[in-house]
């Protein structure tokens, strides 16, 4: 994907009204996910009202490989705003190479948890897949390699008893390329970690019929946290007419631990000043509250988000 063609122009595209010149601290660049995914059009959605919402703000948006690009590419001070898998997060933080972390980053502040992400697994009817046994010797996408989605392919496959090895194929392939695979018959299933309704799945659910896998709750206690049973709700995908078992993961924004205080509390607070906002670009952001925003958090808080959500009452 062209970053240059993914990146959102701040002040022209947000209709901002003119400010005086920006400093360095001004921009905030929001590193997201392909924007095929949940991560984009919130990131969007979020860079909208920041720049409504934050005097002198320049946001943009950035598309990445997601988690573990962004976690990367905010210690090397390239983005000032990021989402992120919870397990990519506390790998990031020891300094976990096999994730894709070859120091520890120590750069990392929290924000606030979001939303949980949902591991879905959906096969083409035709492949007869139903349970996660029947992947074995099937041809199975696990997301961009080292990606948040593909940790969680791992753990989760894992929990099954499954290794790759017992794939009749592997492609690590963002959501949008599984899915155009899936509809020409070259892919049998699809593993993608996103919120409920994300936009690859919908599609594919249009074009073919599907079988969203369960993952019973017994693999999600085996693989432990911090995975959390889950239910994806019948009819969130065309042709799925039952509630199916699923395991979640929750999202975290994230920014350096170098930004101001003041900037992140702005950030915060326009966040949480506006979730209506975000809940209407994704239905994902209708799951994010000030209740569960330090739920689970693997590193320290920034002190400009400590600072807002003491005033909230919610901080410890």
């Amino acid at each position: 994907m062209i970053r240059s063609i993914a990146r959102v122009a701040c002040a022209a595209a947000f209709g901002l009204a003119a400010h005086a010149p920006a400093s360095a601290a001004d921009f905030i660049n929001v590193l997201t996910g392909g924007t095929s995914g949940v991560y984009y059009p919130m990131g969007v959605a979020l860079a909208k009202l920041y720049g409504e919402a934050i005097p002198g703000a320049r946001p943009s948006v950035q598309a990445t490989k997601a988690s573990v690009e962004n976690l990367n590419l905010l210690q090397q001070g390239k983005g000032e705003i990021a989402f992120t898998l919870g397990d990519s997060l506390a790998f990031a933080w020891e300094g976990n190479e096999e994730a894709g972390f070859k120091a520890k980053l120590t750069k990392l502040r929290g924000v606030s948890a979001i939303y949980p992400n949902y591991i879905q697994v959906v096969a083409s009817k035709e492949s007869g897949i139903k349970t996660l046994a029947d992947l074995k010797g099937k041809r199975l996408s696990v997301g961009a390699p080292k990606s948040g989605t593909e940790l969680n392919a791992r753990a989760i496959l894992n929990g099954a008893g499954i290794t790759y090895k017992d794939l009749g194929k592997v492609e690590y392939l963002p959501f949008a390329e599984s899915v155009d695979l899936m509809k020409n018959r070259q892919l049998d299933a699809t593993l993608q970690s996103a919120g409920l309704g994300v936009a690859a799945i919908r599609d594919l659910a249009s074009s073919v019929d599907i079988i969203v896998v369960e993952i019973p709750a017994a693999i999600v206690d085996k693989v432990g946290a911090p995975y959390v049973k889950a239910t994806i709700p019948a009819n969130t995908y065309t042709g799925q007419d039952k509630d199916v078992q699923a395991a979640a993961v929750i999202n975290y924004l994230v920014t350096r631990s170098d930004l101001k205080d003041d900037e992140v509390y702005a950030m915060t607070k326009a966040m949480y000043d506006r979730l209506p906002e975000l809940a209407s670009a994704h239905s994902a952001g209708k799951e994010i509250s000030l209740q569960n925003a330090l739920q689970g958090m693997p590193i320290p808080l920034h002190p400009g988000a400590e600072r807002f959500f003491k005033e909230k009452g919610v901080a410890k």
